[in-house]
């Protein structure tokens, strides 16, 4: 059993919806302690299977999500936010299905949404969601408690 697990989130062709490849790219170059990680790509269900098996007791899933916020902010998200039309995702299956299944496969269910500041295909990601993702990655490597991590709020 993995006590913790990330699973990143995104198309590496669709500028900064590729934020969850490279904060999974990050992790597998500098390793995060008691961390295991797995890059979901664009089809994240293939992996709720491996998620189920493992059960971790911390899952923290990172995406792209848009937000109406500045390029690069972090925020918690929970399952009615992405249940909400203005969420976007581009993705196979709708990202709250998935959720919702993954929240019966571990103890703790952490999904962290990065606003994106475009996401046309062939672009790259841009500074501010980079630098958001080396963050994380700065985070996890310390052992941050990603519970704290300030929630969207929705008026």
């Amino acid at each position: 059993m993995s006590e913790q697990m990330v699973l990143t989130v995104g198309a590496v062709l669709r500028g900064d919806d590729a934020v969850g490849p490279h904060l999974a790219k990050l992790l597998e170059n500098e390793p995060a302690p008691n961390w295991e990680v797995l890059d979901g790509g664009q089809m994240p269900e293939d992996f709720v299977s491996v998620v189920r098996r493992e059960h971790p007791r911390v899952l923290v899933v990172v995406d792209a999500a848009s937000m109406e916020l500045e390029p690069g902010a972090l925020r918690r998200l929970s399952a009615e936010d992405v249940a909400t039309d203005y969420m976007m995702t581009t993705h196979s299956l709708p990202i709250s299905f998935m959720l919702s299944e993954l929240e019966s496969c571990c103890d703790e269910l952490i999904f962290l949404g990065i606003q994106p500041a475009q996401m046309e295909f062939m672009g790259a990601l841009t500074p501010a969601v980079r630098e958001t993702a080396e963050e994380l990655h700065t985070r996890f490597v310390q052992g941050y408690d990603f519970s704290a991590v300030p929630a969207l709020a929705v008026d």
